[in-house]
């Protein structure tokens, strides 16, 4: 069917400038055909049938065949029944006329009717939508192909964004993360210990990280349209997939082409704790979390010399005060020595966002790569394997893990006064900055002196690994 009668952008280019935008000019050819697919009208069975499952209606026409519910059907487009399978009794069939035949499906129920992926709250709901669905891919299915071809996405990004002046600002200036590398020194033996580092610095807010989109099946209510492609989200329910972190709403197949730049919405962010690392600088524009940036300028601003910082735990019930004071209040959390005179309390609670993240700071992808360069036994050619996997970790995770390698090697500083050694350090931080993918507890056990040693390694050397 030809879409020649299909709305598009206007114009070949789109002003980048926020106070110039323009909505995009919504497609409306799948809406037109969404409004014109059949209306189900459902055929009652004349007499009361004592195996109706309660969960059925007058729809429920017993033990019949497929030509009997053919014959019932036959002439009325969009008509449907009920019947129990002749093939597989106990199992129920939903018929249904559609195109000049009657197509039969599996019906089933779990508290809700389904024939797919799909759920719905009536038998009547279930046969709209697929009467919407067959009707436009029957009419649209070359349309619907090449729908992503030409999104509206590459002009405007997602609205969200050029709504958001302060944003949009950012995501123009985009800014390459901090690189290192090594530089032979011409007058020293060229051993890799022998080597120093050479640090070109960036900017020094890092908050244009890449983040992936927290796609979710989602039912919109009313008409809505896909921010990728500028096309209508056909059918009853679960339409397409939002994202969760900053609400951009596109058609599932469109979600695989959207690109990795999702800008969270605060709005959308619950808490603080057990939030994605990337999600939640990006969300508050900063280059590591708050919660790091706030514990360790408070812990050396008086705990430094501590006796046993990060080693003694503080009581468990304050920590998870401020557990929630920062999932409350976020950056305007006070976690002064006038609220939490002990400093092990925020030590703890800093330690415990760590561990609460759903991605470690050393991620799955990298903790093997890790434990097999720990494992290298020359000492040189295990740093250079250590820094190499560095720079494999994502952005904003990089540069967390630097910024809390060099706190605690000003740690390490007043070991005089706290105990705590770089090897001690390593002890306490190992589990909670590196977790195995599987979450095996042998392999975990095995795994501990690995990560005890990563950890130390990464503070000893933090000026040349980082």
């Amino acid at each position: 069917m030809a879409a020649s009668s299909n709305s598009s952008l206007s114009g070949s280019s789109v002003s980048s400038d926020p106070e110039d935008y323009q909505p995009p000019i919504w497609k409306s050819y799948l809406y037109q055909l969404q409004q014109e697919a059949p209306r189900p009208k459902r055929i009652t069975c004349p007499q009361e049938m004592e195996s109706r499952p309660k969960y059925y209606g007058r729809e429920f026409h017993g033990l019949i065949s497929r030509e009997r519910a053919d014959e019932l059907l036959a002439g009325t487009e969009g008509a449907y029944l009920i019947r129990e399978s002749q093939r597989q009794p106990g199992t129920y069939t939903l018929a249904l006329r559609f195109g000049g035949q009657t197509l039969n499906y599996r019906l089933f129920y779990d508290g809700k009717h389904f024939v797919g992926e799909k759920r719905f709250e009536s038998v009547h709901d279930l046969v709209t939508d697929g009467l919407i669905t067959l009707y436009i891919e029957t009419k649209a299915a070359e349309y619907i192909a090449k729908m992503t071809t030409n999104p509206i996405y590459q002009h405007l990004g997602y609205t969200s964004l050029l709504r958001d002046k302060i944003t949009h600002r950012l995501n123009r200036t985009r800014s390459e993360p901090k690189k290192v590398t090594f530089q032979q020194d011409e007058k020293i033996s060229p051993s890799p210990l022998s080597r120093r580092t050479t640090i070109k610095d960036g900017p020094e807010k890092h908050c244009n990280y890449e983040k992936i989109h927290n796609f979710k099946v989602h039912t919109f209510r009313g008409p809505h349209w896909c921010e990728y492609c500028a096309n209508f989200m056909w059918g009853l329910i679960a339409q397409g997939v939002r994202c969760s972190d900053c609400g951009l709403n596109v058609h599932k197949q469109c979600s695989k082409l959207v690109p990795s730049d999702c800008q969270p919405d605060l709005r959308r962010i619950k808490k603080v704790f057990s939030c994605d690392l990337t999600t939640l600088v990006k969300a508050h524009n900063t280059p590591r979390p708050m919660v790091l940036d706030m514990c360790i300028k408070e812990i050396e601003h008086r705990g430094l010399k501590s006796e046993g910082l990060y080693r003694v735990s503080g009581f468990t019930e304050h920590i998870e005060d401020v557990r929630l004071a920062f999932d409350r209040d976020g950056e305007k959390a006070d976690i002064s020595a006038n609220i939490y005179p002990d400093i092990n309390i925020i030590a703890g609670a800093m330690k415990l966002y760590l561990r609460d993240l759903p991605i470690p700071v050393i991620t799955y992808e990298v903790y093997s790569k890790f434990i097999q360069a720990a494992k290298i036994t020359d000492s040189d050619s295990r740093l250079e394997a250590v820094h190499d996997v560095l720079l494999q970790l994502p952005p904003a995770h990089y540069e967390t893990l630097r910024y809390l390698m060099t706190h605690l090697k000003r740690v390490t500083m007043y070991e005089k006064d706290n105990y705590m050694n770089s090897e001690n350090l390593g002890i306490v931080f190992g589990p909670t900055l590196m977790r195995p993918p599987d979450l095996n507890t042998l392999t975990t056990l095995n795994d501990m002196r690995y990560q005890k040693l990563i950890v130390q390694l990464l503070i000893e050397h933090e000026d040349i690994l980082f």
